[in-house]
């Protein structure tokens, strides 16, 4: 990891920063505003964390472009002033003191072009999870030359210890050709000799794969997915949570196969959505590919389209979960 230690130390403390801001916002979710389909908080966590670590990225990487999901524009006008109190109050909770124009200006440093070097964004991946108090991820990763080479995944609650549902949350990273590994994401004092090693599962029986997807079916199609696992012999229920939380658990060995399967002809995936969680599992050693098994190209600008779809596998089962998605007529 020597030849990106700042960039990979640099990601980790940016999105444990974010993760401490969305954390607190999420906790005051109220059944009252799910009740009246407020998407207040996920908005203000959503501006809090882009803002957090995209400062952090410009103070380390000035010359680096980042490829957000946000920017700051509905921000600025005088109506949505008390959004950007509140995004100050959430921020100065957690010791960042700045103004109102300092925060936007953070927050629209996210809206580069990509390049030969940029980063890329999520700074809240699974807004309904997140607004059920369930998963929910920080996504953030360095692509270099169109190959994904830094990431920092934030899972704050995903246990970092699948057996203790009162772990502290995961934060999952990785370095191309070096591995992926995890901590926890409320670890102050970290580094990276404490970081504990990850490997996709190894199976290869289809009664004992475990298969994952979307809580949502506007995501991706529930009963293509059905379908294909029947084909296959997948007899376990699907596990279904949000956000790039799906590839933690692939590259953790919980789950062994994820599927995005494609719900509109003309949806192109963002960039943002899987980067990250691409290289976490690729490093630790599973595939991902789009339906048709070609890899993922990040050199198409900001959104995938040169793909169609998303499969993530633990890697031994990856050309027959391709193949079964083809045979089911998926495209």
């Amino acid at each position: 990891m020597d030849g990106y230690q700042k960039e990979l130390l640099t990601a980790i403390a940016a999105v444990r920063q974010a993760a401490r801001v969305t954390q607190a916002v999420q906790k005051q979710i109220t059944d009252d505003v799910l009740e009246k389909q407020d998407r207040s908080p996920v908005t203000i966590a959503d501006y809090a964390s882009q803002a957090v670590i995209c400062h952090a990225l410009k103070e380390a990487f000035p010359d680096d472009p980042i490829v957000g999901e946000e920017d700051a524009a509905e921000l600025r006008g005088v109506e949505n002033a008390g959004f950007v109190d509140r995004i100050l109050e959430e921020l100065a909770a957690i010791d960042v003191s700045t103004t109102a124009e300092e925060v936007c200006s953070w927050i629209d440093h996210g809206n580069g072009s990509a390049g030969s070097r940029f980063w890329t964004l999520d700074p809240i991946d699974g807004t309904k999870g997140f607004l059920r108090g369930q998963q929910y991820a920080i996504s953030l990763a360095l692509i270099v030359d169109g190959e994904l080479t830094v990431a920092a995944v934030g899972c704050p609650n995903l246990p970092l210890d699948p057996e203790d549902e009162l772990s502290p949350g995961s934060l999952l990273f990785a370095v191309r050709g070096a591995g992926a590994f995890v901590v926890s994401i409320e670890d102050a004092d970290f580094s990276l000799a404490d970081a504990t090693k990850i490997q996709t599962g190894a199976t290869v029986d289809w009664p004992d794969a475990r298969l994952c997807e979307s809580v949502e079916s506007g995501h991706s199609s529930h009963s293509r997915s059905a379908q294909i696992a029947e084909s296959l012999g997948i007899t376990k229920e699907p596990v279904r949570l949000d956000s790039q939380a799906k590839y933690a658990v692939v590259a953790r060995g919980q789950a062994d196969i994820y599927l995005r399967l494609p719900t509109r002809k003309a949806y192109q995936e963002k960039i943002w959505d899987h980067a990250g969680g691409a290289l976490v599992v690729q490093e630790a050693g599973g595939t991902v590919s789009d339906i048709n098994g070609k890899p993922l190209d990040f050199t198409q600008g900001h959104e995938l389209t040169q793909n169609r779809g998303v499969v993530v596998s633990n890697g031994p089962l990856h050309d027959a979960v391709v193949k079964a998605v083809q045979d089911a007529g998926v495209s």
